[in-house]
């Protein structure tokens, strides 16, 4: 009865407005511009709070795939990292990523350094502006800290927490600005037309050639790789959380994908980010059934852990086109991208390099896939342009992401000493235990 009343209430006042009656028949109904401003900014805030309810998917799934002891470090990173993200986009970030037409330092490359963002003051929205200022900075802000996150997971169980913290700062407020200038703020490779919708590469492969870099710098856990070159697992702590940090992660995914098309003040825009959510869960259950069968394939068992990466692979290949493919060929990206996650675990370890929660495969390969794909559906773009696009962000964020880490390496040190490993980052880096109950006596 209430939706009845609220549903006729709604019909009506369109009808009464002239500035909302239809300009010809069978054409959708135009809006004013003001109706269009309040809708836009709702889609900004709502696509927001769902980015920021990913770092809550973040923080389970990785204190889930960590050994007990190293839980509450986990934890810790995933709060501070975000708090960082909040500072230093506001700081440097939001301006240097989109410098508007005369705001770059250098044309398309580096927009304006150290100039905070500002946001409308009180009551003074404009309409014609399209959206509010500060719903789009607070929209943008949780795709900068998503970044930060996948860094996280990557390098767990050895990595010092100050380190840590000091290679975030300029993670969000310098390398992931820069480089997503290039083209969500109308860079050079924007200008060649390359395409990342929601940031397959812009966010999730930069943020895994960013862990890759810290990974190879870091080495492996002690015991990971044994002297005969066998890979030794090392089982986490909680499968529960991971797999509600994944669903966590998969309800955020909608207003990540959803809220990227910008705009809801219009029927087609409405019809869009519905196909866009459509598409983008279709992609992550063709991701879950691929895992299933690859793991079965390749290991005799099926992994759940692999499973669920299987999912969030196939979140990250679609996110660079999320709109244009039809479901079926959603699917099938997906499926790729959670194979991908499944294939490239065995080729890291073979190379040595420890990736804790398997954020390279998840964010790096299937982000990398999803962005090669793009042109597969939306023929506006090219497979060359997006192969320069994914080659030109990978060298940028890997190579200073690599040097970060080096001078980090050579100043403050980045890994703990082998007791603090062995004992646990809970103890020798924070003082206090997830699971205090569960110690033994000693």
């Amino acid at each position: 009865m209430i939706r009845t009343i609220f549903l006729t209430a709604v019909a009506a006042s369109v009808t009464a407005s002239p500035a909302l009656a239809q300009e010809t028949a069978g054409a959708p109904p135009a809006v004013t511009a003001e109706v269009a401003y309040i809708f836009n900014t709702l889609l900004f805030l709502i696509g927001g709070f769902l980015v920021m309810w990913m770092a809550a998917g973040f923080a389970m799934l990785e204190a889930g795939l960590v050994r007990s002891k190293n839980v509450t470090t986990q934890l810790f990173k995933n709060i501070s990292l975000f708090s960082i993200a909040g500072l230093m986009y506001w700081l440097i970030g939001y301006n240097l990523m989109y410098p508007g037409d005369d705001g770059w330092s250098i044309a398309g490359w580096i927009g304006q350094l150290f100039l905070p963002k500002s946001i409308d003051p009180v009551g003074s929205g404009v309409a014609g502006d399209g959206y509010s200022a500060a719903s789009d900075f607070f929209f943008q802000l949780m795709f900068c800290a998503t970044t930060a996150s996948i860094v996280s997971g990557t390098l767990a169980e050895r990595v010092k927490l100050w380190p840590f913290m000091i290679f975030t700062v300029i993670l969000t407020g310098l390398i992931y600005p820069i480089e997503a200038s290039w083209e969500w703020g109308a860079g050079w490779l924007d200008q060649l037309g390359f395409s990342d919708f929601a940031g397959s590469t812009l966010v999730h492969a930069a943020g895994g050639f960013a862990a890759l870099a810290g990974a190879i710098v870091l080495g492996p856990r002690l015991g990971k790789y044994r002297a005969d070159g066998r890979m030794q697992p090392i089982l986490g702590s909680n499968l529960a959380l991971a797999t509600l940090g994944t669903f966590i992660l998969w309800l955020g995914w909608f207003g990540f994908n959803g809220a990227s098309q910008l705009a809801l003040g219009s029927v087609n825009d409405a019809a869009d980010v519905g196909r866009i959510i459509v598409n983008t869960n279709a992609a992550a259950s063709a991701g879950v059934v691929a895992a299933i069968l690859a793991t079965q394939l390749m290991f005799g068992k099926i992994d759940l852990t692999m499973v669920l990466n299987g999912a969030l692979a196939g979140l990250v290949a679609i996110t660079a086109e999320p709109l244009t493919p039809s479901i079926p060929a959603a699917m099938l990206i997906g499926a790729i991208g959670g194979v991908i996650a499944v294939a490239t675990v065995p080729v890291l370890d073979r190379l040595r390099i420890d990736d804790v929660v398997g954020a390279i495969p998840v964010h790096l390969f299937a982000g990398i896939w999803g962005t090669l794909a793009v042109p597969i559906t939306n023929e506006a773009t090219s497979f060359g342009v997006q192969a320069l696009g994914v080659a030109a962000i990978g060298a940028f964020v890997f190579f200073v992401s690599l040097a970060v880490w080096l001078v980090l390496k050579a100043t403050t040190g980045v890994r703990v000493d082998q007791e603090a490993e062995i004992t646990g980052l809970d103890v020798s880096e924070m003082g206090m235990e997830a699971y205090p109950d569960f110690v033994q006596a000693k």
